[in-house]
């Protein structure tokens, strides 16, 4: 089984690019929601780190965005209590997904959080700033204070783009990310 991470910038259009290579993709993102709406045990971890936030169950994102705002620390003790299930997450689904040629893997923080292994393939999703700016304000829950916050708690793109094998454009023209994802399967899977 191949393994390919797809990193890049916040809002460059990772996840949808990830989707386009039509193989299984482990979306981090989509994982944390789930536990934020279901997972009671880390309901409970984060009442008993962040008691003046979280109230109620489902957890409510905004809830988390107060945290953050109001001590930016709050957001290591969510990534504390949140990344390991992740984690466990993500390995119940390589299992699952054993058998197939190649599964992708959509996680923001792959390099910060030392999941690459040598032999995974990254590929970097590059946007300009203006673009990924105009893309990330089209988001309902689009806060700038927080996308500060969390861009700190990443490396640079420079560095980013530095370890990957494969370099990406996106300029959200949907036809021509459809032509770049075709490409790279064709070269990756020879």
């Amino acid at each position: 089984m191949i393994k390919l991470a797809v990193i890049g910038d916040v809002g460059s259009g990772k996840s949808h690019f990830a989707r386009l290579l039509g193989y299984p993709v482990f979306n981090a993102d989509q994982e944390v929601e789930k536990l934020y709406a279901k997972n009671k045990n880390i309901y409970f971890k984060l009442k008993k780190n962040l008691p003046k936030f979280i109230r109620k169950f489902p957890i409510d994102k905004q809830d988390l965005f107060k945290a953050i705002k109001k001590n930016p620390i709050n957001l290591k003790k969510i990534i504390r209590i949140v990344h390991p299930q992740v984690r466990k997450e993500m390995s119940l689904f390589l299992k699952k997904f054993s058998k197939k040629k190649l599964v992708i893997l959509d996680i923001p923080l792959y390099l910060e959080n030392k999941i690459n292994r040598p032999e995974d393939i990254i590929v970097y999703i590059e946007s300009k700033p203006n673009k990924i700016m105009n893309h990330l304000k089209k988001r309902s829950n689009f806060n700038k204070y927080i996308y500060k916050i969390l861009k700190k708690n990443q490396f640079s793109n420079e560095y980013k783009k530095s370890q990957s094998d494969f370099i990406i454009v996106n300029n959200f023209q949907p036809t021509r990310l459809k032509l770049e994802a075709k490409k790279l399967l064709d070269t990756i899977l020879l």
